[in-house]
């Protein structure tokens, strides 16, 4: 199958996770693109997509959600696999999902809808988003398990496997 990996990622840390997807992906013998969401013209050319975010502020990417206000009604006809990051510390904070998760799944349609705890490196924030950090006491850290993610992107290419 064709499938397009597209993630909103601020930093990078959930852009990797992205890779580490696309990585299980291609291993399973699926053509896969990795295109930042801004650069998606259109998703029609792929059978699936797989929509990543970093989570801020309690909202997915500003990009990811444009992305679905644009081609919301390709990606609905498309097998759509979501995954977003946010939670950091040990135990991960914050807990709950944010309310446009599951909005954006409706949206979508996405067969499934995965969080992974992220990563925090307060050097790498602008004076707003310390600002931000400060007030939520979010604890600094690489708190990313990528096997969990490695073995969810081999659970979504073995879906789509099956239904191709």
């Amino acid at each position: 199958m064709r499938v397009l990996v597209t993630v909103a990622s601020r930093h990078g840390a959930t852009a990797e996770m992205g890779d580490v997807i696309a990585h299980e992906l291609e291993e399973a013998g699926h053509q896969v693109d990795v295109i930042a969401p801004d650069e998606v013209e259109r998703v029609m050319p792929y059978d699936a997509v797989v929509l990543g975010s970093a989570v801020y502020v309690g909202r997915l990417g500003a990009s990811l959600r444009d992305l679905v206000e644009r081609q919301g009604a390709h990606l609905r006809l498309r097998q759509v696999y979501l995954f977003w990051s946010g939670p950091v510390g040990d135990p991960p904070m914050p807990a709950g999902v944010p309310d446009d998760v599951e909005a954006m799944a409706r949206a979508t349609g996405a067969v499934e809808v995965e969080c992974f705890v992220g990563a925090l490196d307060r050097s790498h924030l602008n004076i707003s988003e310390r600002a931000l950090v400060a007030l939520t006491r979010a604890e600094a850290g690489d708190f990313r398990d990528l096997d969990v993610v490695r073995e969810w992107g081999r659970k979504v290419a073995e879906a789509l496997a099956v239904h191709h």
